[in-house]
């Protein structure tokens, strides 16, 4: 079993800062890529960023240039920080992970979410 714990979210106004933290944890033999997506309500789940083990990076254009990806694969931990929050920023934000296990089967996990509102 492989478990992902989000923290981070939380009520910012606009023009302010977060950052989000997702820790992997369990059976776990390698980790590929690890993203975040977000939902707002009544909308589709979208990707938001997304780092490879070699670090290379792919951002939504609605928030590049505002957020940062990274990870530090000692912890198996990737972050997200943001940057100029806007309103329409404000969603569930979910940690995404894929990989292998110990076994050397495929997985990907996802987080349980963390709630981000953006004040006006």
């Amino acid at each position: 079993q492989v478990q992902l714990v989000e923290s981070g979210g939380g009520l910012v106004q606009a023009g302010g800062s977060l950052r989000l933290s997702c820790a992997a944890s369990g059976s776990i033999f390698s980790i590929n890529t690890m993203g975040w997506f977000r939902q707002a309500p009544g909308k589709q789940r979208e990707l938001v960023a997304a780092i490879t083990t070699g670090r290379d990076t792919i951002y939504a254009d609605s928030v590049k240039g505002r957020f940062t990806i990274s990870r530090d694969n000692a912890k198996n931990t990737v972050y997200l920080q943001m940057n100029s929050l806007k309103p329409e920023d404000t969603a569930v934000y979910y940690c995404n992970v894929d990989g292998t296990d110990m076994t050397k089967r495929y997985l990907e996990v996802w987080g349980q979410g963390t709630l981000v509102t953006v004040s006006s």
